[in-house]
């Protein structure tokens, strides 16, 4: 785990270096050569540099230790984190849309750019791609969504600077400066809408859903192993950070020794962890074959998935 958390802050120092290299480089060309698209980009990525920062912060407090007020530890501090994240993000688009609808009503006149933001586009194409591959590669090799996420982020970015590239060319080849603000009033767009969807997406996380309904399957195809583990009910999965929570009623032999039924539950959490990756923690509670309580609400049996639409 310290091992983990050591590869997670250092990729955030990467990514902040990386953004901050990025960003600076693109709003002092943007304003130097004249062009609101490139400008617009270097915004995104001082969003990036935010973003980075946050996640760093976040992996600190991931790190420490459960206690008396937080018994499952703070992992999900990841989540509140993108929250603010998508907020942060939102209002950098915002501003951005504001200020480039403020000069295309007042018609402001501009010049068109200059072939440096050309060059400058495609080195933050070139970094954008890197930051990428390098985040994608930390989030899958230590399951962390938050860096898978932001990998796709970069990869999104790159997208957003190959249309400045494509709008900054256009400008050039047909000297219409308008083209360039059209450019930054998309992409500023384009940001906020990014920002909408991290912030939804968070949300199954906060209410203790799943983005893949599919792990029902595999628990209860991995109890079927167990022998003397019958009708698992109840059975109920949420994500803790990048590890997955489950609870779950089995019956036994009501004829069992309380050691015999306590083998049992035992087996049944050994062989979900080993056939279900990134479990954090598996609760087995046992109740004697034929039990049945009225008031048992909540969570899943094999029957009800079977049911569930789709199936």
């Amino acid at each position: 785990m310290k091992k983990k958390n050591r590869q997670i802050i250092f990729a955030s120092w990467v990514s902040i270096v990386g953004n901050a290299l990025l960003a600076t480089l693109k709003l002092i060309v943007g304003f130097i050569s004249g062009s609101f698209a490139v400008i617009a980009d270097g915004i995104d990525s001082s969003a990036d540099i935010i973003s980075s920062i946050v996640t760093l912060v976040a992996a600190r407090v991931v790190s420490k230790p459960p206690n008396i007020k937080f018994p499952y530890g703070y992992v999900k501090a990841d989540t509140v984190a993108t929250k603010v994240l998508s907020m942060l993000i939102f209002l950098a688009g915002a501003q951005l849309a504001i200020s480039t609808i403020e000069r295309l009503l007042n018609n402001e006149v501009a010049g068109i750019p200059s072939m440096i933001a050309i060059y400058v586009t495609l080195f933050s194409m070139a970094g954008k791609i890197s930051l990428s591959l390098y985040l994608k590669w930390v989030g899958k090799k230590n399951n962390s969504n938050m860096f898978s996420t932001m990998g796709i982020h970069m990869r999104n970015d790159m997208l957003i600077s190959l249309a400045v590239l494509i709008g900054l060319l256009a400008t050039v080849l047909f000297e219409v400066a308008i083209i360039d603000k059209i450019i930054a009033l998309v992409i500023s767009i384009f940001i906020m809408v990014e920002a909408i969807m991290i912030f939804l997406r968070s949300n199954t996380e906060l209410m203790d859903g799943l983005d893949d309904p599919e792990l029902y399957g595999s628990l209860f195809k991995a109890i079927r192993k167990v022998e003397g583990a019958h009708n698992p009910h109840r059975t109920r999965a949420r994500k803790i950070g990048s590890n997955y929570m489950i609870n779950l009623d089995i019956e036994v032999n009501p004829d069992l020794s309380v050691k015999e039924a306590h083998d049992i539950a035992k087996n049944v959490e050994d062989v979900i962890k080993e056939d279900i990756e990134n479990v954090y923690d598996v609760m087995v509670h046992v109740e004697p074959m034929g039990n049945w309580e009225s008031d048992e609400k909540y969570g899943l049996s094999e029957s009800e998935l079977k049911n569930e639409p789709g199936k």
